[in-house]
């Protein structure tokens, strides 16, 4: 902790929340952590915890805290998370250190720059077409999404709400499913299925329409079954949760024209890879009907690196940086 510009970095999500101290021109993080959401009462209590683990002696000289939230002003109320943020009072307990917010998406959006092939495993698709745009989503607590566009001088990210558009169900036994949902809720955006919650969702809908008892009450559980038991319910579960994320990924290529590749974050996706990948997934992504040979070609890659919104916050604020922000003047 030697060098004297380094800047703080978050990732907070609905589960969990991430933190570390990141070199201003190496990008390097060192004193990452990890704590349950549950653990705390509020955000500030999370970070005066990090803030003493980080210990006197950092000068932290700004920070990038990226958020699972849709991003306005300078208070915000997490969408799957009880947390409320205020950008100020993060300043003040930093010292007025200079403070960015951000979707945790866009975050994961700065990060796939940075990222070599080693850090993806692809599902189809070739190599992309340069110059075109790429999309980015990912199931986790929530779905998120963003878009990168090529620019000349780097990919400008922009953010999105995609987990939130209508649910379209694809054949008939989606569309029973989705009957039993609209008794759950008034509206059934895809973020009801392709999220933790979501199997869960999946799962207890394909057990009411089969007229059997709903043994699992949480995701990881459902997940553990699927792999273990390819004949089980869970493992109907997540195939179809599988077949959905394909159809969503998909359209959104075709919405955002990425041809440069889709990219697939989030928690889930990478603990059922294999799975995933054995899955109906990628013939819903090309199931498109007149514009199957638009999607063929295009990439699936399924993130693998570790800690990608810190990442990806560390190269924003290095970025927003060389923009004005210098080294908390």
């Amino acid at each position: 902790m030697r060098e004297s510009l380094w800047y703080l970095v978050a990732d907070i999500g609905g589960t969990n929340a991430r933190f570390a101290l990141a070199h201003a021109h190496s990008g390097r993080l060192e004193l990452v952590r990890k704590y349950r959401v549950a653990d705390f009462e509020s955000f500030a209590g999370v970070l005066a915890h990090f803030i003493a683990e980080m210990g006197p002696e950092v000068d932290v000289r700004g920070a990038c805290i990226a958020v699972a939230s849709l991003v306005e002003g300078d208070i915000l109320h997490l969408t799957n998370n009880r947390w409320t943020m205020d950008r100020h009072y993060i300043a003040r307990c930093l010292g007025g250190a200079p403070v960015v917010l951000i979707n945790d998406f866009v975050a994961i959006g700065h990060a796939v720059a940075a990222l070599d092939p080693g850090q993806w495993h692809q599902i189809g698709g070739g190599d992309g077409v340069a110059g075109w745009p790429c999309a980015v989503l990912g199931a986790g607590t929530g779905l998120g999404t963003c878009t990168l566009v090529p620019a000349a001088d780097g990919d400008r990210v922009l953010e999105g709400e995609g987990g939130h558009v209508d649910f379209a169900p694809c054949n008939d036994r989606e569309i029973d499913v989705l009957r039993l949902l609209l008794k759950k809720y008034p509206r059934v955006s895809v973020e009801r299925l392709l999220s933790g919650s979501g199997i869960l969702n999946i799962y207890q809908a394909l057990a009411t329409l089969a007229g059997r008892e709903a043994v699992h009450a949480e995701p990881e559980a459902i997940s553990e079954q699927a792999l273990a038991e390819p004949a089980s319910l869970a493992a109907e579960a997540l195939a179809m949760f599988c077949a959905i994320f394909g159809s969503v990924a998909g359209n959104m290529a075709l919405t955002v024209g990425a041809r440069g590749g889709v990219y697939i974050a989030g928690g889930i996706a990478p603990r059922i890879i294999d799975f995933l990948a054995a899955s109906q997934f990628r013939a819903r992504f090309e199931d498109k009907g007149r514009f199957r040979a638009y999607v063929r070609n295009i990439p699936v890659r399924v993130l693998l690196a570790d800690n990608l919104g810190l990442i990806g916050a560390t190269r924003c604020l290095q970025r927003a940086n060389n923009q004005g922000i210098q080294d908390g003047k």
